[in-house]
């Protein structure tokens, strides 16, 4: 567990010196030989690491060693990044290569406060870090010599494998809770033999994580009695890992044969399962597989395909990688335990061999216990059997007050099944799984801050490939994190993707076992500090969440933890935070959340001393604007300024903040973008542009649209506000949206600062110029004031799938939707000038009558005497609102198909409408009509009968005027 910090670390000092050498300027001098003592020494340690991390659990020496060895390579990293830090710094001021020192002598020697302040501060930096390296290399110098006397052996940590305990097809039956609903399943699917099977023989997989039960539910399907009739062979082999292919051959070839044959050839193993099996329904069982390797898995499984038809592979796997990998047909994803089953587990275990009164009295503490292992069968048995020797009420309830990861008696029969899969992690994914410890358990955590949070920490790690973004790379660590069961309660979008998640008691409590002194969650109410505070170890403590309850006042103690690295503050008592920058300057991650009121009012002075920051995110604070000494925070990645109601104003220099990925905050909340934007090439995510008049209030010291120029990292979504305001066309088209190929979705809003008649020709202009890439799936227009020309280039974006119109209220003519080949959803809201909707919406009349040419790239337009022509082929959903003047809606042409996919139709407030095209309403997919504050329409539907209303018979959902209506289906 330390591995994975002196790895960073070597890896972090190796790209200084390579940026060092290779860079223009050259901030420390003079040290090379430090620096190379500290690497060696680094990598001495490093060699035995895996030896000390096994003899760690019985060794005390070993662990108190490997604890000071943790907390120096932290240190380590934090000069490093000093180093990094001040050598960005020099670049972004443009010191170049040959007289960077001579520059700073210069200054150095000058009586010119101004221009010497910028000299002294960085010659005092290079001598700062200077000494620092060789204060650490004689930390280290200690730390190695007291290595050798432990005599370490030299082992690579990737053949370190835990001893893992092997399982047996045995088990008493008796003895198991539950799964009867999963055992039938699996049952089912062993039993059955179709027509389809493509295989002789097929793969099942049940996959979840340790200590959940994969074992035992394999286990009750082997020993099944229709099971056994069913199959002429089975057999049970624990698999582990490493995956040893000739171990797993002679041990199917002993189930087969009674003996282990003397063949030292796998190819001879293979062809002697594969004789052996010739003809016969076999049943293998492969237990705890691991390995990913799929040329291992095609060898072996090239050996039993010489098994009957409906023979059967069942393996158990923590990993749903290694389920595809092996081609399941099936994969049976097993679950928690419910409640009763973990009771009546638990009673097993911890009531044997006690008196009824007894266990009447222990019950109401034993349910609260089994409640707390979240069904978790592993868990359940192992507290259970813990309990069988707690036999005083007082025993119980000291169980139920802690924690279960701290309890060290059955800490160890808990540990392994966790410990497996963590051990099998990467490196760098094990710092990311331990970081979770510091996040709130029981809670729903965002799975991009959670990134974000590793980002700032420096766990994500690019070396295998520096053309992915670091986020991608992050949101790979946290699949592989879900896929091991890490994770669980998935929160997803309509696309599937996970949002939020949350993590099992029992997993976030291994975590903060991983990380002990190094992680506290802290609670402070209303009297006096927690006794947590006073136990806290500060010199050890890097991440802390610290929650403070309505009348607690701030623990200033927390400011004796100096080498923290994560500070995240939630709570009601905000009123009165004193500053602490000048204390916590190692802080990497600060997040500030007030619940209530706005209450902070300022961000606490000295905030630019945190040089090693790169995640802030405020909520719910009552800040108008950052201070301009926020700009000092080189590392800054993530600002995020969401839910401060009252926030105004970036500050003016946010342009020096050039590492910044992502700058969020509330739409519709900043008056202008200060003019250094532009600088922030490195942008992933941008909420809002906000673009202003260059006469108006905020011109002089206003970004124009052309600072969007370099930012072609952008992704997700953005919005243009202000648009109204643009005069300048060539500053449109020097925003270059099309070559933001990552962005998907898009706004423009032709909102202006002042009341006054628009200039349709303008609108028309810089809409043009703001012609997107192609990827765009989302886009919506507000305010665009234009009588019958929407933009030429929306008909080229062939994967829009949501499009929005609303509040261009000089729009006379519907564009030429229809031939949008993607579009899913259709949104037009308060078109006022609308009267009429025809053919011209499905592109079928010509181009001059809807004023929209088409691009180069898109289609032709329709021919209508074509009866394979479709118009909105994919349209699933279409609301239109508020088109006061909107009467008629009738499509004339008839060979052709109109919405053939479309499930809902919503018109809402459209006063003067009378009726709706039979083409629509006889769609075969629509699944639900509301109608609102229509009256023509509304009392056409409620009056018709015969022909007219059976119209919408065949509609399941109709709703009008806000009831639902009910219709005669025959």
């Amino acid at each position: 567990m330390v591995d994975e910090i002196v790895s960073a670390v070597l890896h972090q000092l190796n790209s200084t010196l390579v940026e060092e050498a290779k860079e223009q300027v050259r901030l420390v001098t003079g040290v090379e030989k430090e620096v190379k003592r500290l690497q060696d020494n680094l990598e001495a340690i490093q060699a035995v690491l895996a030896d000390a991390e096994r003899r760690q659990v019985k060794e005390e020496r070993v662990r108190l060693w490997l604890d000071k060895l943790k907390h120096a390579s932290y240190d380590i990293d934090d000069v490093l990044d000093e180093w990094n830090t001040a050598r960005g710094k020099l670049q972004n001021e443009g010191v170049d290569a040959d007289n960077a020192l001579s520059f700073l002598q210069k200054l150095c020697s000058s009586f010119f406060p101004a221009a010497s302040c910028f000299g002294f501060e960085q010659l005092f930096l290079r001598r700062d870090i200077a000494k620092k390296i060789k204060e650490m290399n004689e930390t280290l110098d200690n730390i190695s010599r007291q290595k050798d006397t432990f005599n370490l052996s030299v082992t690579r940590s990737k053949e370190d494998k835990s001893e893992r305990t092997q399982s047996t097809a045995l088990i008493n039956v008796s003895e198991v809770c539950g799964r009867n609903k999963e055992k039938n399943a699996l049952k089912g699917k062993l039993l059955s033999e179709t027509a389809e099977q493509p295989n002789a023989i097929q793969v099942i997989s049940l996959v979840g994580m340790g200590g959940i039960g994969k074992t035992t539910l394999a286990q009750l399907a082997y020993n099944d009695a229709d099971v056994i009739n069913n199959f002429n062979v089975r057999i049970w082999v624990s698999v582990s890992d490493p995956f040893d292919e000739f171990r797993v051959a002679k041990a199917i070839i002993e189930n087969l044969e009674g003996s282990t044959p003397n063949l030292g050839e796998l190819n001879s193993l293979h062809q002697r399962i594969n004789n052996s099996i010739a003809g016969k329904k076999v049943l293998l069982v492969l237990d705890d597989v691991w390995t990913e390797d799929g040329n291992k898995w095609e060898s072996f499984q090239r050996c039993l395909i010489n098994g009957h038809r409906g023979s059967k592979i069942l393996a158990t796997t923590r990993k749903e990688t290694v389920a595809r990998m092996i081609g399941s047909a099936y994969v049976i994803s097993i679950e928690e335990l419910s409640e009763p089953e973990c009771w009546s587990l638990f009673k097993r275990f911890a009531f044997l061999n006690r008196s009824r009164s007894d266990c009447k009295q222990l019950e109401e503490i034993g349910r609260k216990i089994t409640w707390k292992c979240k069904g978790l069968p592993l868990a359940v048995k192992t507290i259970g059997s813990l309990l069988q020797f707690k036999k005083a009420r007082e025993e119980w309830q000291s169980i139920l007050d802690s924690e279960i990861w701290q309890v060290e008696e059955f800490e160890k029969n808990l540990l392994p099944a966790l410990l497996l899969s963590y051990n099998d992690l990467p490196n760098e994914i094990k710092r990311c799984f331990s970081y979770c410890a510091v996040l709130p358990k029981e809670c729903y955590v965002d799975r991009d801050e959670l990134i974000k949070l590793w980002m700032a920490q420096g766990y994500i790690d690019q070396k295998g490939n520096k053309e992915m973004e670091m986020e991608m790379v992050g949101e790979r660590y946290f699949d592989l994190l879900a896929k091991r069961s890490f994770f669980q309660e998935f929160e997803k979008d309509e696309e599937g993707t996970v949002k939020r998640y949350k993590m099992h008691d029992i997993v976030h409590g291994f975590a903060q076992l991983l990380t002990k002194m190094e992680c506290a969650a802290i609670e402070v109410g209303s009297v006096g500090e927690p006794p947590l505070l006073r136990n806290i170890c500060y010199e050890k403590l890097r991440h802390s969440i610290l929650v403070l309850h309505y009348n607690a006042s701030f623990p200033v103690s927390i400011f004796n933890a100096k080498k923290l690295r994560s500070l995240l503050i939630q709570g009601y008592s905000l009123q009165h935070m004193p500053s602490f920058f000048d204390q916590l300057t190692c802080l990497r991650a600060l997040r500030i959340g007030k619940y209530g009121d706005d209450a902070i009012e300022r961000i606490p002075n000295g905030i630019e001393k945190l040089i090693h920051l790169r995640y802030l995110k405020l909520f719910f604070v009552g800040i108008e604007e950052l201070p301009e000494t926020c700009c000092e925070l080189f590392n800054l990645q993530n600002l995020d300024l969401r839910r401060c109601s009252k926030f105004k104003r970036l500050p003016q220099n946010i342009g020096k903040l050039v590492n910044l990925r992502h700058l969020i905050f509330d739409e519709d909340d900043l008056d202008y973008m200060p003019k250094g934007m532009g600088s922030l090439t490195g942008l992933r995510t941008l909420s809002e542009f906000v673009a202003v008049s260059g006469g108006g209030k905020y011109g002089s010291i206003a970004c124009n649209l052309d600072g969007l120029r370099h930012m072609n990292h952008l992704r997700g979504s953005l919005k243009i506000r202000g648009l109204g305001n643009v005069t300048d066309v060539d500053g449109a088209k020097n925003a270059e949206l099309e070559k933001k190929k990552n962005l998907i979705s898009l706004e423009l809003e032709f909102d202006k600062e002042e009341e006054e008649d628009e200039d349709e020709v303008n609108h028309q202009a810089i809409i043009e110029a703001l012609r997107p890439h192609p990827n765009l799936e989302s886009l919506q227009i507000s305010f665009y004031e234009v009588k019958a020309r929407f933009p030429n280039w929306i008909l080229s974006l062939n994967k829009l799938r949501m499009l929005c119109l609303s509040f261009c209220k000089k729009c006379e003519i519907m564009p030429p939707l229809g031939k949008l080949q993607s579009l899913e959803v259709l949104d037009i809201w308060e078109m006022h000038g609308i009267k009429r909707v025809g053919d011209e919406v499905l592109g079928l009349e010509s181009d001059h009558m809807h004023g929209t040419s088409p691009s180069p790239s898109s289609s032709p337009s329709p021919s209508p005497s074509s009866s394979s022509v479709i118009a909105f082929p994919r349209l699933k959903k279409f609301t239109l609102w508020s088109l006061d003047r909107w009467e008629e809606w009738e499509f004339i042409e008839e060979n052709i198909t109109i919405m053939p996919q479309l499930n809902s139709l919503a018109i809402r407030d459209c006063s003067k409408l009378k009726m709706l095209p039979d083409q629509v309403l006889r769609s075969t997919t629509l699944k639900k009509l509301e109608i609102n504050d229509c009256p023509i329409l509304e009392k056409s539907f409620k009056e018709a009968a015969g022909d007219e209303r059976s119209k919408i018979s065949c509609i399941p959902v109709v709703i009008i005027d806000s009831r639902y209506v009910q219709i005669d289906r025959h």
